[in-house]
């Protein structure tokens, strides 16, 4: 077996992005957001656990589709990322860094899909 998904880079960026995600949720005004904030943490928690649910499996087209999965769930905290700066729950600089760590956690999980592409 190789190495846990614990270890990897796109794993760990992910679970920094939670984090930062969840510390997020528990500001006001957007404690008080139920639905935002709820779909805010479920992507989030989406990125992580898809990144380990494809390290975890041993069948390449689900690696990719959980792969696939984490990727479109960083796209949609970074997208909500503009409505909470557009509604004052947060301001540029913490927008912008919001967006860095999608991206970031986005860029290691293209890297993960394109390392399946020689496999079947």
């Amino acid at each position: 077996m190789g190495e846990p998904f614990e270890n990897s880079e796109a794993w760990r960026t992910a679970r920094t992005l939670t984090n930062e995600i969840y510390a997020l949720c528990r500001s006001e005004p957007l404690s008080k957001d139920f639905g935002l904030r709820d779909q805010l943490q479920r992507a989030a928690v989406s990125v992580m656990n898809n990144i380990a649910e494809g390290w975890e499996s041993v069948h390449v087209a689900e690696k990719r589709q959980a792969y696939n999965i984490a990727r479109r769930s960083c796209g949609e905290v970074r997208s909500m990322s503009y409505v909470f700066v557009d509604n004052k729950f947060i301001a540029a600089p913490e927008q912008d860094k919001l967006k860095a760590r999608c991206i970031q956690a986005g860029k290691l999980i293209s890297g993960l899909i394109r390392s399946l592409r020689d496999r079947t």
